[in-house]
């Protein structure tokens, strides 16, 4: 077994880290914040690991980013996940296809499809056109969405 790498963290980190633990937004930002000090303690990293459902790997690379970068190192990177498969800018390209075929949603998405080249599920574009739906109802009444009343 190796050695133990213990990082020396100074009261200002020992605060942040304390305070990311107990105000944390998520709570992979709190596991994040408590491994550090764990591992500063004297915990392997398994041990860590196994306190804050994280593996071995994860807590050592938390670790690593945090010494150079601080409390920004834990939070998670913009850009992780999946991209959408379609956004705003297919709004009115959904709603001309819905139009053109209202009795069936299917069809209306393979049109869709066809004509933009994306592939996406029935579920996926029924949800999208319900929601961009509710969003342009509520851009057009001004007490509905105080963004609008402000234009």
């Amino acid at each position: 077994m190796g050695k133990i790498k213990q990082p020396e963290l100074t009261e200002v980190q020992g605060g942040q880290l304390s305070k990311g633990f107990h105000n944390g937004v998520s709570h992979c930002l709190r596991m994040r914040c408590r491994a550090v000090p764990l591992k500063a303690e004297g915990l392997s990293s398994a041990q860590a690991g196994k306190q804050t459902d994280m593996s071995l790997v994860s807590v050592n690379a938390r670790v690593k980013r945090f010494l150079p970068e601080g409390i920004t190192g834990l939070q998670t990177r913009p850009g992780r996940g999946r991209k959408p498969v379609m956004n705003r800018s297919d709004g009115e390209a959904v709603r001309a296809a819905i139009e053109r075929d209202r009795q069936s949603v299917s069809k209306a998405g393979a049109a869709w499809q066809e004509v933009t080249e994306k592939e996406a599920g029935d579920l996926t574009f029924k949800r999208f056109y319900q929601h961009w739906r509710k969003i342009q109802a509520d851009m057009e009444t001004p007490g509905g969405n105080p963004l609008a009343a402000a234009l």
